[in-house]
């Protein structure tokens, strides 16, 4: 199967709600809030989350099959404390598109690395993963990422962890 790489739109607000639910129900300890704090927000709350995928220096990707319906998400923006850094958030793909023989995550992470090389002036790509989402951890340190020793307690759950990884990308 074939699948289009595309910027999340703002006025994607509806399909983007659509997939952040989706997201919630299909791995929930990998995103730091609740299926239901999602499902509470409102119109006004999904079009800033679009209109903030669409600000300078920010990246919103989704992966498009041949249906029209996006099964896959990565997002970018710079990170605050350090120049030329990006970070990645809202990384997810949609359960029968995944596997590398499917290309879906692959595709997405080379169009944000292409965006954060270009029109994001990065030179080094972050991110946090849940520390017993092996199956993510593996796909990044595929793609060249590695653990930096950073980590941060799990919003949902104090006790569990959020392991930094890094990527260089100059």
């Amino acid at each position: 199967m074939r699948y289009r790489i595309e910027r999340i739109g703002v006025e994607d607000w509806q399909r983007l709600r659509k997939a952040r639910l989706a997201q919630l129900l299909d791995f929930p300890m990998a995103f730091g809030e609740t299926h239901e704090t999602a499902l509470a927000l409102g119109e006004a709350d999904w079009r800033a989350r679009t209109s903030r995928a669409n600000e300078p220096g920010r990246v919103g990707l989704v992966a498009v099959d041949a249906d029209g319906e996006w099964v896959g998400t990565m997002l970018s923006f710079p990170d605050e404390e350090q120049a030329a850094t990006v970070v990645l958030v809202g990384v997810w793909v949609a359960g029968d598109h995944r596997g590398r023989e499917r290309g879906v995550p692959d595709a997405l992470l080379d169009a944000v690395i292409d965006w954060a090389r270009t029109e994001g002036g990065a030179k080094r790509m972050l991110l946090g993963v849940h520390e017993e989402n092996a199956r993510a951890a593996a796909f990044y340190l595929r793609r060249g990422f590695a653990y930096t020793g950073g980590e941060t307690p799990y919003r949902l759950d104090p006790q569990a962890r959020i392991l930094e990884m890094a990527l260089p990308l100059d």
